[in-house]
């Protein structure tokens, strides 16, 4: 029988007259699974259904376009503009509604948070007024009082079609600078029509969008807003002018306030770092609870039951929306439920999911994510089949775990006192937070499924022929990059592992940084804080590019406010007995002063086994970083995947190597 370890997250709640069994919420995310179209497939449907069977009370869709011809934010995108996409939308209703979960689709229309390009045939993209996004970098043309008229019957229509194909609800999205957010803006809505100047006049887009679907759709039929209750952005939405904006919209007939912040100017508010601590954006929450009747639904880096416990039973908020929290972990509300905390894999906020740099939404901790069709489960083997693993990082840990899970008898040798490989360097308190999630989850999960762990171990070859595998995983990791330049071997030279080891002694030193990346940054802030006179020579590096420029640009400031010196730029030439030689753009050779020069530049594969390990065992693998070092996300995509299909590549194998004799 379930615990009643969280009574007040899974107690049930009502949005308007629509109950749900819980107050969990997955809130809208873009996934880029649409069709050419925007039309839904089949993976957006099992994406969403795989939540709902998660036990999430309520879904609610990834933004989706009332206005394709002006109001889309990018290709792929999901619409519901015309009758043909209602037939879709039912599909997604009835997958996610039979497993008691409710589902509402998040209105949207881009206004000026978008670009000509996306809209394409020429067309100027549009806003309340002719007010740039600075992030956008693109005019947009002022809609006329009848195009505002239009609009505002296309997001009615739209809920009209959702209510008709079954849908629970629809969440109108008034934040993250969107159009809705463009008209309550003091920034961006200058106009002198009935749609702007005065605080009531702003507010009438909205209005008049709530007031229209609740008479199409009936009294009954709810309606959450997103609101950006602080844009972070001087001159614009902020609390007492959003705790207005909510007393008025509950006025009209509003069921729900989802508060979220920020807009495109400050990104790094609405999609956070991992710098950002769990639920810091609560407080907006409770600011709109103050004003209203309604329920606040509070978001932003929630991760763990207890914490989401204690928001509702402090009274800071009614529902708890977590998103990437649900693409780590569909099942989330039912391992939470019953009491599976230490089975619950956190997301640990990479914005690996943000990138969509190959086509769609994924996630470094949960390989499935975005691909649910494809690993649809994990198939038993026949028989007993031991498979050992060399290294215990989070390759070697996942393939462990998937292997685990189809059958398979699994032995990690691991040489170090601990699992992690490189999570265990990260220092800097609240990403090392983060990094303890996946270490925690990985490390639970090898007890949980009896995986055979040798700690301080070194993984022989005779040591292995004892467990007389099925076959040999290598997870062997990587090494630091040392710059291949003139004086990299003197003793001046030092690399991150040396600081994060403490290696040697940094106290009071004049030391150089060399590298970029989120690792880089660390380590010269730790060198800093132990009291030296640190420089950071900023080369570009693989790492370094996978930083995304807020997040760059707000790092770079605390580092220069904490002293330390940060030169761009140049090239590093030679590594000197008493420093660094360095070249400028202008071919100038620059001497600087270090009692060490510290590489921070990323790693390099470390795979000293394999070529000895292959005359004694039929199937060797190297996977994760031993292979393609450079983040967690491919160590873990790695491991999964070779540990899927293990049965099939060692056939593969076998087949290949009697065809090669024959």
């Amino acid at each position: 029988m379930p615990t009643m370890k969280y009574p007040h997250l899974f107690e049930q709640g009502k949005i308007g007259s629509l109950t749900l069994k819980n107050r969990v919420v997955m809130p809208g995310m873009g996934t880029n699974f649409s069709g050419h179209d925007g039309q839904i497939t089949d993976q957006q449907i099992t994406y969403y259904e795989e939540r709902a069977k998660g036990g999430t009370g309520l879904i609610i869709t990834e933004f989706t376009s009332v206005d394709y011809e002006y109001g889309r934010a990018g290709f792929n995108q999901l619409r519901i503009d015309e009758e043909r996409f209602v037939p879709g939308i039912h599909r997604l209703a009835n997958a996610v509604q039979k497993y008691g979960a409710k589902l509402f689709v998040q209105l949207q229309h881009s206004g000026r948070e978008t670009y000509s390009m996306v809209l394409g045939g020429g067309r100027q993209i549009v806003a309340p007024s002719a007010v740039t996004c600075a992030a956008i970098g693109e005019e947009p043309r002022a809609l006329t009082t009848e195009e505002v008229k239009e609009i505002i019957n296309k997001f009615v229509m739209a809920a009209l079609r959702c209510k008709n194909a079954g849908v629970d609800g629809v969440e109108l999205h008034g934040a993250h600078g969107y159009l809705i957010n463009q008209f309550l803006s003091p920034n961006t809505n200058l106009r002198t029509d009935e749609y702007g100047g005065s605080f009531y006049n702003r507010m009438k887009f909205v209005e008049e969008i709530v007031v229209g679907i609740k008479q199409v759709c009936g009294a009954d039929f709810p309606i959450s807003v997103r609101l950006s209750v602080d844009e972070f952005e001087e001159g614009g939405m902020m609390i007492p002018l959003s705790q207005e904006v909510a007393r008025r919209l509950e006025m009209v007939g509003v069921d729900a306030i989802h508060a979220s912040c920020g807009n495109y100017n400050s990104m790094n508010t609405m999609v956070e770092t991992m710098q950002y601590e769990q639920g810091w954006r609560v407080y907006l929450a409770e600011e709109i609870k103050k004003v209203v009747n309604i329920p606040v639904i509070t978001v932003g880096v929630i991760r763990e039951p207890q914490f989401a416990e204690s928001i509702l039973a402090e009274g800071r908020a009614d529902f708890i929306a977590m998103g990437r929290t649900h693409i780590a972990d569909p099942e989330w509300a039912k391992k939470a439920l019953e009491g599976r905390d230490d089975e619950i894999r956190k997301c640990i906020v990479c914005l690996y999911c943000t990138t969509k740099s190959q086509g769609h939404v994924k996630c470094s901790v949960n390989v499935r994510a975005g691909r649910e069709l494809e690993f649809r489960e994990f198939k038993k083997i026949e028989g007993k089949k031991h498979v050992a693993i060399v290294g215990g990082g989070p390759g070697g840990m996942e393939a462990a775990r998937v292997l685990s899970l189809k059958g398979y008898q699994v032995t990690i040798f691991e040489k170090d006192n601990k699992l992690g490989g490189q999570l265990n360097l990260v220092t800097a308190p609240i990403p090392k937070e983060k990094m303890n999630w996946i270490i925690q989850y990985l490390s639970n999960e090898m007890k949980r499924l009896n995986v055979d762990v040798r700690l301080n171990t070194v993984a022989s070859i005779e040591a292995i022929k004892a467990l007389n595998p099925y076959a040999v995983l290598l997870a062997t990791g990587a090494k630091p990059i040392i710059a291949d330049i003139e004086g990299n071997t003197l003793p001046i030279v030092c690399d991150y592992e040396d600081v994060y080891l403490k290696r040697k002694h940094f106290a009071g030193n004049k030391i150089v940084v060399v590298g970029s990346g989120m690792v880089c940054y660390s380590v010269t802030s730790q060198l800093e804080k132990q009291g030296n006179e640190v420089t950071l020579v900023e080369i570009p590096t693989e790492t370094g590019s996978k930083v995304t420029a807020p997040t760059k640009a707000m790092l770079h400031n605390r580092l220069t406010t904490a002293g330390v010196k940060i030169i761009e730029d140049h090239m590093v030439s030679a590594v000197r007995p008493d420093g660094m030689l360095m070249t400028n753009v202008a071919g100038e050779q620059i001497e600087l002063e270090a009692d060490h020069v510290v590489f921070s530049m990323g790693t390099e594969s470390f795979n000293p086994l394999e070529e000895s390990y292959r005359n004694h065992f039929d199937n060797v693998f190297v996977i994760g970083d031993a292979i393609n070092p450079g983040s967690i996300t491919h160590a873990m995509r790695d491991g999964f995947e070779k540990a899927y299909v293990l049965e099939d590549i060692a056939i593969n194998k076998v087949a290949t190597a009697e065809l090669v004799e024959s």
